[in-house]
């Protein structure tokens, strides 16, 4: 009963069901009027206790009373005994005593039967109220739940079955009849309930879409817990309430993702006026936050673009447009989104400007690469998604001599196999349909497709079909007939060269860098004593040296030969020598580097002491020849080496003037080809020749006074043709009057030219090349400045190594020679060059070269 008036308590508090406060009071009068009766008759059994009392007390103090009467009679009359009187006067005074008792308990039965009635009249009231208060709690349409400290919680009342709660203990398994998301809050709520005494009132929603009203309370040192199905008009609330919260959680969501994306986003009022912007639109106007936006207003659109899009956006159809704006200070592109809608405007706008860059950048490129394919001299024709013919070099109109016009009508693939066959210029088929599908089945396939043609008039092409991800198919034509031809003499040459080496007196053996063998000839299996089979091809160095232990096992051997053959070093070692094998035979070796990594073994058998001293004079001759050599080639190179290249670029020029005869294109081409190359040749001797002449100790400064503005004017004419090649300017600052110098004027003016040569072989297009000049003293110093890739710190120490060509990204290509020149040259003149570059910020020399007091020639020293 008590445990029914607790939870009757929790539904009172609510004070959405009738008089629940009523009936309290009601329980608390009924008990109170029972506990009164009670009272009551506790009090009639002690007044009834008391009276019996009084009546023994009265018949004792009658006694004394009777005794004296008693004593008065015996001693006149003498009529009565003593014992006579006593029993007199118990008698009379229990006689008295129930007299007094009956009237008192005749009055007290008429009050208990007053006070009983009045107590079954409060027992009815009490159980009429506590069935009520059952039939409240056995309403299907709530149930209680009930703890009590630890105890197993109590369950009371159900819910309908509708809702999916489960009648019996599964009940406060709440994650298996209610959604996750309101079993979790729910849980957390009725955790805090009991042990913090937190009252709640939430709605939760079942598993089948049902809406439940949970309050939870706390009274009597217990914990109840409400569940109720609510009707039509409240469970819509409720529902509403979930559907709102779930809208608020939504927006929440949109715009913390709209805040997250690098797209300024905008919403606005019926007046237009900004509500609300994302951390990008902030970003755009350089405000603090976008709450700061909305609050001063501040504009990401034109006003004239704003009124468009207020002008153009409907409800049904949204102004989508591309609108240029500034941010940042930049003029900035947008593809912008504005929807219209009954409570104002939303929009967000996209930042087009690179989109746009790159598709301009890919009509240049796409442009481009047609001049390119246009230019090239292999065959290439492209066709769209339809198959028809899109783009066609020049190449491909030579290769099949197709008419311009029909080219020009964008024919079907299929149409220009059917024509190409009927001209008889494509390889006979016995089965041309079979054929031509096969062929054009590349725009259907997903790797490119190859195949070679042999044409009726000889050529051999190799045709790479490769289809296009958006549909089409570029066709390139490779003519292979020079290719076949070269490789049939190739193969020629090699079984010539094959049976050249088998009939050769000399042993020779042929290793790849893997150290495994890939010839030998007979010779050298009869030198060593091997058999075939154990020199095959594919045999490891190793093996074969092992093979050879009986005939030499010293370290100068082979292990030395696989040392020399697989080492890893980057400058591949030769050598030679003689060995003598444990036979007799004295064979002299030589190891030497060939192409392709491989490495030549070579045994010639010196064991006639004949052989052996013609081996050693000539040994001897060719190391006096060699010594010789180095001299000679100084003295002879230049007219060994100039005047063959001097007579090719003076026939070259010739060829070139009108005397001779018309040229046509092609060979004018061919002559240009010539005059360049051989001038660069010409210059790379020259170069060669210079440091091997200072090499050598033999080049002398032929000293001179040189004013130096006709030194600079005469510099500036001369590389005026190599700056507008490299489509460079250059810049020379200087003062009006720099005076004179004596120093070498042609050394000086190639120091000059190969610095700015080199300057604008590393300047990109339409930069310029600043020449800085002045005096310091008596020393002429002049920095030469580009703005090209820069040197690597790492290089900068190796830039003046001869052949030293690290950088790769000059417009040509170069012997490494000209850094290195410039040293020895300035170095000649007791002069200092240093050079401060960065990567990306470019580079500059400086050279610092001293006047002497008197002209004079020089030796450089060794």
């Amino acid at each position: 009963m008590s445990e029914m008036t607790h939870s009757l308590l929790g539904r009172a508090e609510d004070g959405d069901r009738p008089d629940i406060r009523s009936l309290r009071a009601s329980r608390k009068n009924t008990f109170a009027t029972a506990v009164n009766a009670a009272k009551q008759s506790s009090g009639s059994l002690a007044r009834l206790s008391k009276i019996c009392a009084a009546g023994t007390a009265i018949a004792a103090l009658a006694q004394p009373a009777l005794a004296q009467v008693e004593a008065k009679a015996a001693a006149s009359t003498l009529l009565f005994t003593s014992s006579q009187i006593v029993g007199f006067s118990v008698v009379i005074g229990v006689i008295s005593a129930a007299l007094f008792s009956m009237l008192w308990l005749v009055r007290q039965r008429g009050n208990l039967e007053s006070e009983s009635r009045e107590i079954r009249s409060a027992l009815s009231d009490a159980h009429q109220r506590i069935s009520q208060y059952q039939a409240l709690i056995a309403d299907k349409n709530r149930r209680i739940v009930v703890w009590n400290g630890n105890e197993r919680p109590e369950l009371l009342g159900q819910l309908p079955v509708e809702t999916g709660a489960p009648q019996d203990g599964d009940f406060l398994a709440f994650g298996r009849w209610l959604k996750p998301r309101s079993a979790s809050e729910l849980e957390r709520a009725i955790d805090l309930l009991r042990s913090g005494a937190q009252s709640f009132d939430m709605v939760v929603e079942t598993n089948r879409e049902e809406i439940l009203e949970a309050q939870g309370r706390v009274s009597g040192g217990r914990a109840f817990v409400r569940f109720v199905a609510l009707n039509n008009l409240r469970a819509e609330l409720a529902e509403l309430k979930i559907e709102r919260d779930r809208l608020i959680s939504s927006i929440s969501a949109f715009q913390s993702l709209l805040d997250a994306i690098d797209l300024p986003a905008w919403q606005r009022d019926t007046e237009g006026r900004l509500t609300w912007v994302n951390q990008a639109y902030g970003d755009a106007v350089e405000s603090k936050s976008p709450q700061h936006a909305v609050h001063e207003g501040r504009e990401f659109l034109t006003t004239i673009a704003r009124e468009r899009i207020r002008a153009g956006a409907t409800p049904e159809t949204p102004f989508h447009d591309k609108i240029s704006t500034v941010v940042h200070g930049n003029r900035t592109f947008f593809d912008v989104v504005d929807v219209k809608l009954p409570s104002g405007s939303a929009g967000i706008a996209i930042d087009v400007s690179e989109a746009e860059s790159v598709r301009a950048e890919l009509e240049r490129t796409l442009k481009s690469h047609a001049e390119t394919l246009d230019h090239l001299a292999t065959p290439v024709a492209i066709f769209d998604g339809n198959r028809r013919l899109q783009f066609y070099n020049q190449a491909f109109v030579a290769l099949w001599e197709l008419d311009i016009a029909f080219l020009e009508s964008k024919p079907d693939n299929a149409e220009l196999l059917e024509r190409l066959r009927a001209a008889k210029k494509l390889p006979d088929q016995l089965t041309w349909k079979s054929w031509k599908e096969a062929a054009l089945s590349v725009y259907r396939a997903l790797d490119t497709q190859t195949d070679l043609w042999h044409l009726p008039n000889g050529q051999t092409l190799r045709v790479f079909a490769t289809a296009h991800p958006q549909g089409g198919a570029t066709w390139v034509f490779e003519n292979l007939t020079e290719q076949v031809d070269l490789e049939t003499r190739y193969n020629t040459l090699v079984k010539v060269q094959g049976e050249t080496i088998d009939h050769l007196s000399e042993g020779v053996a042929v290793f790849g860098p893997d150290g495994r063998i890939r010839l030998s000839n007979p010779a050298f299996r009869v030198l060593w004593g091997i058999t075939e089979a154990e020199a095959k091809p594919g045999t490891h160095i190793r093996a074969i040296g092992e093979t050879c232990l009986p005939s030499y096992d010293r370290p100068d051997g082979w292990k030395a030969f696989a040392e020399l053959i697989t080492s890893f070093d980057d400058e591949r070692r030769s050598g030679q020598g003689t060995l003598e094998l444990f036979s007799g035979l004295v064979l002299d070796y030589a190891v030497i580097p060939l192409p392709n990594a491989q490495t030549m073994l070579t045994f010639v058998n010196m064991t006639d002491s004949v052989r052996a001293e013609r081996a050693l004079t000539e040994k001897n001759e060719a190391l006096r020849k060699a010594d010789e050599l180095k001299n000679d080639f100084v003295q002879h190179v230049s007219y060994e080496l100039r005047s063959p290249l001097t007579n090719i670029i003076g026939f070259a020029d010739l060829l070139r003037t009108p005397g001779v005869g018309p040229l046509n294109d092609r060979q004018a081409e061919y002559i240009d080809h010539i005059a360049t190359s051989s001038s660069v040749l010409l210059t790379l001797v020259n170069d060669i020749l210079d440091l091997a002449t200072v090499d050598a100790g033999i080049m002398r400064l032929n000293y001179a006074e040189i004013d130096l503005n006709d030194l600079l004017d005469d510099v500036s004419i001369q590389i005026a043709d190599r700056l507008q090649e490299s489509g460079v300017a250059l810049e020379i600052t200087a003062p009006a009057y720099l005076g004179s110098i004596v120093a070498d004027p042609q050394r000086l003016k190639q120091i000059l030219l190969k610095l700015l040569s080199n300057a604008a072989n590393f300047s990109p297009e339409g930069a310029a090349i600043s020449l800085e000049c002045h005096r310091e003293a008596m020393d002429f110093v002049f920095s030469i400045t580009d703005r090209g890739p820069g040197i690597s710190k790492d290089m900068i120490a190796t830039v003046f190594d001869r052949f030293a060509t690290g950088a790769k990204s000059g417009k040509r290509g170069g012997a490494g020679l000209g850094l290195s020149i410039v040293d020895s040259f300035v170095s000649l003149h007791n002069g200092k060059v240093t050079i401060d570059s960065q990567p990306g910020r470019g580079t500059t020399v400086v050279c610092r070269i001293p006047s002497v007091n008197l002209p004079q020639s020089i030796a450089a020293a060794e």
